[in-house]
């Protein structure tokens, strides 16, 4: 057997023997709350994060409104479970602390947690948003109710909120260039502009704003191709992209009119994702 091999066998032998001599942790055993919270927090801090997630979760069930060990417990019953990998229920534990309690001091630092947590639930941009979608939610909620209470918090959390823009955008964006790479033009101008519209400062804003000049180009919408122009060199006066993909278009002639776009571009329906 190779050596690295027979290190991990017996590393893991080791950690299997030490798993089978720890003293089973039964939560009934435990006379009083404050017990089992003092036993609890014992097995959080030895890593034991089953442990703790059952006594804690048993705390939080049985302890009164008006417990001092209640928002604690929840605190490390949300810790535990994120530890544990299980986001979704660190989530949900975290968020009953911050709607039981949103006085306590730790109620600020649950919400980003919450946040967190939620966040992490949206592996990519490309997939399913929801989880995205709750934690800017809660993110929106913390900065309502905390951001003078505790600005290191919300700095924090309009951090994150940047970071899930991004990635917004990116989902709105990366789902226009299935319809430009296909000359549906319609299609990806509506995709884009929806990404300039409610995420102008990302990334993918300025990138959203280059394919909507190709795609009016494409298709001679030389009115909206000129609008488009105009806003982007005011937007990115110095940017090389821009300077190429507007070369030789001139302002528009009036611009008090209505765009063109908001009767062409969005008349056609988006075409059917491919499953």
């Amino acid at each position: 057997m190779h050596r690295q091999t027979r290190g991990l066998v017996a590393a893991l032998a080791l950690g299997l023997a030490a798993a089978a001599c720890r003293p089973a942790f039964v939560i009934t055993k435990f006379p009083t709350n404050e017990a089992l919270y003092k036993a609890s927090l014992t097995e959080f801090h030895k890593h034991h994060w089953d442990n703790a997630v059952s006594g804690f979760d048993k705390l939080t069930l049985d302890l009164g409104i008006r417990d001092t060990l209640l928002v604690p417990s929840y605190w490390y019953l949300g810790w535990a479970h994120e530890r544990q990998g299980d986001d979704l229920l660190a989530a949900q534990a975290f968020s009953r602390l911050v709607e039981s309690f949103p006085d306590d001091s730790l109620a600020p630092h649950a919400a980003l947690a919450a946040g967190h947590a939620y966040q992490a639930l949206w592996h990519k941009p490309g997939l399913d948003e929801t989880y995205g979608l709750t934690a800017m939610q809660t993110y929106t909620m913390l900065l309502q109710l905390y951001a003078q209470a505790d600005t290191a918090v919300a700095d924090s959390a309009r951090r994150e909120v940047a970071k899930l823009n991004e990635w917004f955008a990116t989902k709105e964006y990366d789902t226009g260039m299935f319809y430009f790479r296909n000359n549906a033009w319609d299609s990806a101008i509506l995709y884009f502009k929806d990404v300039v519209a409610k995420w102008p400062q990302t990334n993918h804003g300025r990138l959203a704003m280059l394919r909507l000049a190709e795609s009016y180009r494409k298709i001679h919408y030389n009115d909206d191709l000129a609008d488009i122009c105009q806003q982007m060199r005011a937007r990115y006066p110095n940017d090389r992209d821009v300077a190429g993909d507007c070369h030789g278009v001139k302002a528009p002639a009036d611009t008090t009119r209505a765009p063109a776009d908001s009767a062409r571009g969005s008349g056609a329906p988006p075409l059917p994702l491919p499953r």
